[in-house]
Parts: structure tokens; sequence; C-alpha cells
């Protein structure tokens, strides 16, 4: 009998282990779906979102209303790696369970020919996290980026070491003839190459722009197709 009880226990205790949990959900910016709708209504329902942005879209608006939800309750700030992640602390704050937040789909590596290797899945959501940082000369951090600055931070959160300016980041890399999702492409916005960005698919880079701080920009347009220098991959 004793026997029995202590393989029972042993077996609950493997399913506790395997069982979902709070700390594996994770909802962020470019993620859609039920569980996006959820969490912008409890924001609402707490004073830091508009009940107009309840569209089951995690853009700009829901950013900035993480961002103040967990100012408020001192769960992340400007400085923190998950500010404007609504990860397991703020999700467990807002009273949302794991299950609702894991029927998220991000879009932000949904793109036909992209890159879905989970290296730059965590670099996109790394960088998408910061969109509104604003841009700081010689800003490495948070507080301020510039875009070698803002790079360089996004890959060291996921583990991975660049050069520090754009000049050696171009120097440094492999030359790819089309970017794929986590590359990083360069621009000519003076002489030889001296911006860049990280490209999320669909013709569009994020970086930090010295008028618009960490923002998200399409390749197409006049200014940045004509600057465009070419694709890398570190």
């Amino acid at each position: 009998m004793k026997m029995k009880k202590f393989m029972m226990s042993i077996a609950l205790a493997g399913a506790l282990l395997v069982a979902p949990t709070v700390s594996e959900a994770t909802v962020k910016m470019g993620d859609r779906g039920a569980s996006v709708t959820e969490l912008q209504q409890t924001l609402a329902s707490k004073g830091h979102n508009s009940s107009s942005n309840v569209d089951g879209v995690f853009g700009p608006m829901t950013l900035r209303a993480v961002q103040s939800y967990q100012l408020a309750h001192r769960i992340s700030s400007p400085a923190g790696n998950f500010y404007g992640v609504a990860g397991p602390a703020t999700l467990s704050s807002l009273g949302l369970s794991a299950s609702s937040s894991s029927s998220s789909s991000s879009n932000s590596t949904a793109v036909a020919g992209a890159s879905t290797s989970s290296s730059s899945s965590g670099i996109i959501s790394t960088a998408r996290s910061q969109i509104g940082t604003p841009y700081v000369w010689g800003g490495t951090t948070p507080r301020g980026f510039d875009c070698s600055g803002f790079v360089q931070y996004t890959f060291a959160q996921n583990g991975k070491s660049t050069p520090r300016t754009v000049a050696q980041m171009w120097s440094a890399g492999t030359r790819v003839s089309s970017p794929s999702v986590g590359d990083l492409v360069f621009f000519e916005t003076r002489r030889g190459p001296s911006h860049v960005g990280i490209y999320l698919g669909g013709n569009q880079f994020i970086h930090a722009g010295a008028s618009t701080g960490v923002t998200i920009s399409n390749m197409g347009s006049s200014y940045w197709s004509n600057a465009y220098l070419g694709a890398k991959r570190l």
C-alpha cells in the first residue's frame, strides 16, 4: 500500500513538472488573437488602455498600455528587458492565465520565404518590445538608442555579440542577396554604411531613427530604397 502511494506521488509530481504554467506565457508586439483581445480588455478595465483599442492586435497603443501598467505596478521600467512585453509577471498580476495567452500568434515571422528560427524570433520579439524608445546619440540601453546601439542591445539580449558601430557591423557580416527575418539591413544616409536596422520580412525593418526613435519603416519608400546598401548576416 505504501509503495502504491509512493508511485502515485511520483506520477503526480511528474505531471506537475510538465504542466504548462503562466511562466511560459508571453504576449508581445505583433501578436494577434483572443489572448491579445483579453489583454487589451483587462488593461482597459484597469484604466491603462482605451476601450476603443480592443481589436486583438498588439500594436503601439497596446504596447504603451502594457508599459503604463508595468510602471504603475513596478513590474518593469524602461531599463528592464521585458518592458512592454506582457510576460509571466505582467499576466499574473492582471489575472490572466497561460492557457489564454498561449493561443496568441505572431505575425512578425509569418512571411513567405522568411527565416522562422527561434533565434530570429527572439531577436524580433526583443526589437519590437523597444518600439517607441527615444533616439539618443551613442545610446545602447532602453533609456535611448542610436541605430547600432539598438542592434547591439537586441542581439545581446538573445545571446549574440555584435560590433558596436555600423561600419564595423557592415565589415563583420556575411553578404546575403536577399534578407531573411533577423538579418541586418544597411543604408547610406551619409557617405558609406551609416544606418542599420533589423529586417522583419515583408520589406519592413525595425530601427532606431534619429527623428522617430525605435520604429518600423518600409524599405520600399523613396528615401530608404534610394539609401539601401545591402543586407548582411552576423
